[in-house]
């Protein structure tokens, strides 16, 4: 009877031994699955990465600046063009100015000639210190005199064409900036003011 006895007191004993090893990697695997879930829940996800890191700031459309040119010659304003164009990209126009002289000794009409105009424009950067615009210029102008015959008779003053470009004209913010074409006979200067459009 005792030896029965000694026997299920050892069997109970292994049993109860067993169960909580069990019980002991019960709670291991439970733990280990609470930590991987903590752990996963710390790393954020790519989506809230990229929106929290590589969203872009600011407005990402183009400034668009305003400009003013106006053609001075010998100190005289005689054209003008302006505009409002978006940094990078471009702008022309020809302004046309028919002229007919009197020539001859009786001062008769002659033939009429255009004194075409034509500016391209494009701002090419933009900041605090001013802006930078690219200028083309190509244009039909007369001489300050006219020729004459021998006999006194007068002639038409003769047509030249003025191509000039300017690759980058800095104009600073609220001032008007200066490119002499013709520094005489006759003087030809372009006075270009230009400022960003607020959005």
């Amino acid at each position: 009877m005792r030896r029965v006895t000694r026997i299920a007191t050892c069997f109970g004993g292994a049993t109860a031994g067993v169960v909580a090893v069990v019980a002991a990697l019960a709670l291991i695997g439970a733990l280990s699955t609470n930590g991987a879930m903590a752990a996963g829940d710390a790393v954020p996800s790519p989506g809230a990465t990229g929106a929290s890191g590589g969203a872009a700031t600011g407005d990402d459309n183009p400034p668009i600046v305003q400009w003013r040119l106006e053609v001075v010659r010998d100190g005289q304003t005689i054209d003008t063009f302006e505009s409002a164009t978006t940094l990078g990209q471009g702008f022309s126009a020809t302004h046309h100015h028919e002229v007919t002289h009197r020539v001859g000794c009786k001062e008769n009409p002659a033939g009429g000639i255009d004194l075409a105009r034509t500016i391209s424009i494009s701002p090419i950067a933009a900041d605090v210190n001013g802006v930078t615009l690219s200028i083309e210029a190509n244009e039909t102008i007369e001489d300050d005199t006219a020729p004459s015959t021998p006999e006194g008779c007068a002639l038409p003053p003769q047509p030249r064409r003025v191509s000039a470009s300017h690759p980058g004209l800095l104009i600073p913010m609220g001032e008007w900036a200066a490119w002499t074409l013709i520094d005489k006979n006759p003087t030809l200067v372009y006075r270009v003011r230009a400022s960003v459009e607020s959005h």
